[in-house]
């Protein structure tokens, strides 16, 4: 086993953590980024990593300087956050567990971008920290086919599963890894999801739109206010002309095609069936989504 250090944030990095944990290695110490402060107290939040790690009673710390010090043989990375400094990289080397097939969505988002992408497939790559956005050589890779139903959460869920099992593959620490080789074809850039990714413009087609609502947070407006699309489909019948946006009961005119709303949520309310939420707005002849 080894003498490992680990840098994570968010909850996806728990299972991988945990995993190392149950393999038996020594991990000595865990940098995760600040506690976050939220609410009108101020009150802080701990990240994921942080509850995990002293759940486990690894000691954490929020700074990276700190690695040093604790004389690791190597650090395990799992969605921290952060640039590590090349100086740091210089004293002590890191794996990264990064969720796309690489060189294919290197950056922020890269679960996010191949949905919106329509990629049928992704994965989990084991690569070496370098200098450079998840540009280092990779030493092992596990592939995950996309279903086109699938959702970001359970899109996660599943890479996270595959990461873990990575895990073996440091048995023995640095030592016990092959050659990495180097990442192979044309790099594309994740870029942090935004709001405007998040919007919907009915303008386009409706497999598109789909796509955005399988992310969670897809939203559009209705009579000047926000309403979240949770869930929807993409129907077999056509537009027949109507405007992008238009309501039909539960069918939005898109672009090209017709989406079926399935759950929603109106603003400061409660998530709903997309049913229940027609009956209660009741929209007239040529009312449309996305106006405002």
């Amino acid at each position: 086993m080894a003498r490992l250090a680990y840098l994570g944030t968010p909850a996806m990095a728990v299972p991988p953590l945990r995993a190392l944990a149950e393999a038996g290695h020594d991990i000595i110490l865990c940098v995760t980024r600040p506690d976050k402060r939220r609410g009108r107290g101020g009150r802080t939040t701990a990240s994921p990593v942080k509850e995990a790690a002293a759940a486990l009673g690894i000691p954490v710390s929020h700074d990276l300087a700190d690695l040093p010090a604790a004389q690791a043989e190597l650090a395990v990375v799992v969605a921290y956050g952060r640039i590590i400094p090349i100086p740091l990289l210089d004293e002590l080397p890191m794996v990264n567990l990064h969720f796309s097939l690489l060189p294919r969505w290197r950056g922020a988002a890269p679960v996010e971008r191949a949905i919106l992408a329509g990629d049928d497939e992704t994965g989990v790559c084991l690569m070496k920290v370098e200098e450079g956005l998840d540009s280092g050589p990779v030493y092992a890779v596990r592939r995950v086919p996309i279903d086109e139903e699938v959702t970001l959460d359970a899109l996660r869920a599943r890479l996270v599963e595959v990461a873990s099992t990575l895990v073996e593959s440091l048995v023995d620490g640095l030592r016990g890894l092959p050659r990495p080789q180097p990442q192979r074809g044309e790099p594309t850039i994740a870029a942090k999801v935004t709001q405007e990714d998040l919007h919907l413009d009915w303008r386009g087609p409706a497999t598109q739109l789909k796509r955005v609502v399988r992310l969670g947070h897809a939203w559009t407006t209705f009579r000047g206010k926000r309403l979240t699309v949770l869930g929807a489909a993409v129907a077999d019948t056509t537009a027949d002309g109507a405007t992008p946006g238009a309501l039909r009961g539960l069918a939005v005119t898109t672009g090209d095609g017709v989406l079926l709303l399935q759950r929603v949520q109106p603003e400061s309310r409660s998530p709903m069936s997309a049913d229940e939420w027609l009956r209660g707005v009741r929209p007239a002849a040529g009312e449309r989504l996305g106006t405002d």
